[in-house]
């Protein structure tokens, strides 16, 4: 993960007439996270999706040294399939050899046989967090990670993120919610509203 980094430069955007925000700066090195905050609405998951390189700004520019993993509302998993076997899919395309030690973590054992559709918000938060952790990337973009999480599974989430933090990876998570992240650095995006 050494030598990860994630800049954006004078950042903005656009969503039809609305210009969302504008003069956004990250610069991200190994080792950091960032909080971004905000009321729904503002821009924080445009401002992932941008990160991402999934949109594109209405102004700036954005470089990502490294590979990216992102977590936002979409769970990129087959509805039909047991948890175990969508989750399967993914971990052969990434070349994850062992994802028993990520399942035990995220409390997903007893969940691997029950097919997707059936998991509720916080157990597919899991299941989204557990393939990321598989995949073995610097970047984490995380959008809303708590939504749906129990007090337990919170705290998982800000353990993991300063674990990966720790180790030399990048994590910018983007939340309503308050996030115990020691040395995360905060951007407030309605701060950047025109």
């Amino acid at each position: 993960m050494q030598g990860a980094t994630l800049t954006a430069r004078n950042l903005a955007c656009r969503k039809g007439d609305r210009l969302l925000f504008r003069g956004v700066d990250v610069a991200l090195s190994p080792g950091e996270a960032l909080h971004v905050t905000g009321p729904n609405g503002s821009g924080k998951t445009s401002l992932i999706r941008i990160l991402a390189g999934l949109a594109r700004p209405f102004e700036g520019t954005c470089e990502a040294d490294g590979a990216v993993g992102l977590i936002d509302e979409r769970l990129a998993l087959d509805e039909d399939r047991p948890l175990g076997k969508a989750l399967g899919f993914w971990q052969r395309l990434d070349g994850c050899g062992d994802p028993s030690g990520a399942f035990a973590v995220l409390g997903l054992d007893p969940l691997l046989d029950v097919p997707v559709r059936y998991l509720s918000t916080g157990q597919r938060k899991r299941a989204a967090l557990a393939a990321l952790l598989n995949r073995g990337v610097p970047i984490w973009l995380l959008d809303e990670p708590l939504n749906g999480l129990d007090d337990e599974a919170r705290a998982k989430v800000e353990s993991l993120v300063a674990l990966h933090c720790g180790g030399g990876g990048i994590c910018v998570v983007a939340s309503h919610q308050p996030l115990s992240l020691p040395g995360a650095r905060s951007l407030a995006i309605a701060d950047f509203a025109p």
